[in-house]
């Protein structure tokens, strides 16, 4: 069996994404499934090291996995030419400053959304990997839901007819800290951490929206903070600076409209933490992370409005439930394996970190909105 060894940096995955989707569930994976199979008699095998601060939780983490090498100098691992790739997983404000001594090194650079805390930012960097001639990519993890390819398979097959509008609903509701503990960390809520719903899940609506249903053309978003205080992990009470909830209109091309509410402090009473509606002249799908559900032109109801009567449709009858055709592996991991791809064979790879700036636009475009209480239209990246 022939073996392309791909060395990677994996820098700040001591956090709960970067340790549960990227480590363990995607990397950690594909090393125990015996590595990316390219044909028979050939694979790519990632030979992983971790970086970062806390030296004790990078040997947890070792414990855990198949990956038995770290450390906690990054200038050193840098240096050494066995890697290849270099992972970042860090908190935002951090990103700008690892890509760049990666590019220095002549790495190729995979990341973490958002990539930058500002478009300028999340530009230059993807202009910087390409002067430099290195690979470059951004993880766009919900493209690779199952719920997302049912959608995209009804597309391909014509189901919709004409898409006429998106309905996203996102959140649950994060607790407090005051009695029963937080389920997501303190930065989430302090705009100075580059904390908020907005910078955080605008730049998932982007890569969403501009690769099924249609370019993003202008945006109209509200924020709140609808919860003033919140306590952080030592037990303290802190003030909340960034917005735990938006409100977002998007107009995309071919005059689709999508609307997505994005929120830390909803109750669910719908099928899943994120659904989407699709609506169109021929038909509809509600999807959730993994299952969708459609209704045809020829099953749909006819309602009439009466609100003096019992309603007499059972609104939920005439939907069926799209089959499991495909397998469908974790998101996060069908990326990596096709950036993998992408390094060892130069196979196509094209959610590079221009994507990711597009992410980060939307998100500082969503906060313009918000503040001038305005419709901000989404100029193309160059």
């Amino acid at each position: 069996m022939k073996e392309h060894k791909i060395g990677i940096i994996m820098n700040g995955v001591t956090g709960r994404m970067g340790t549960n989707q990227h480590l363990i569930r995607s990397i950690d994976a594909i090393i125990k499934q015996g590595g990316v199979r390219v044909s028979p008699s050939e694979i790519i095998m990632p030979d992983p090291i971790l970086v970062g601060r806390n030296e004790d939780k990078l040997k947890e983490l070792c414990a855990r996995t198949s990956v038995k090498k770290y450390t906690t100098n990054l200038d050193q691992v840098m240096a050494d030419p066995s890697y290849q790739v270099y992972f970042d997983a860090q908190t935002t404000g951090r990103r700008a400053e690892g890509v760049h001594q990666a590019v220095a090194a002549g790495k190729h650079v995979y990341c973490e959304k958002p990539t930058a805390v500002d478009t300028k930012t999340a530009l230059d960097l993807y202009h910087l990997c390409k002067k430099a001639g290195v690979k470059n990519g951004v993880v766009q993890d919900k493209l690779w839901l199952p719920g997302m390819l049912k959608i995209k398979r009804l597309q391909e097959q014509g189901f919709f007819g004409k898409i006429l509008s998106v309905r996203g609903e996102f959140g649950y509701w994060v607790y407090e800290g005051h009695n029963i503990p937080a389920q997501r960390p303190s930065w989430n809520y302090r705009k100075e951490d580059d904390g908020g719903i907005i910078v955080d899940m605008l730049c998932h609506w982007r890569y969403v929206l501009d690769n099924l249903f249609g370019e993003v053309k202008a945006v109209s978003c509200l924020g709140a903070t609808h919860i003033p205080e919140r306590v952080d992990e030592q037990g303290k009470p802190y003030r909340c600076t960034a917005d735990d909830s938006a409100y977002a209109t998007f107009e995309l091309a071919d005059g689709v409209i999508a609307h997505f509410n994005s929120s830390w402090t909803v109750r669910v009473r719908r099928d899943d933490l994120l659904t989407l509606q699709v609506d169109g002249t021929h038909g509809t799908a509600v999807c959730g992370l993994r299952e969708c559900w459609i209704q045809h032109y020829g099953n749909t109801p006819k309602p009439v409005w009466n609100p003096d009567i019992q309603q007499p449709i059972n609104f939920y009858e005439g939907w069926a439930k799209v089959p499991e055709q495909e397998t469908y592996d974790n998101a996060f991991k069908v990326q990596w394996e096709l950036f993998l791809r992408h390094i060892a064979f130069d196979e196509p790879f094209r959610w590079s970190l221009l994507e990711g700036a597009k992410g980060v636009q939307l998100a500082e475009l969503g906060l313009k909105s918000w503040e001038k209480r305005a419709w901000v239209n989404v100029e193309p990246l160059v």
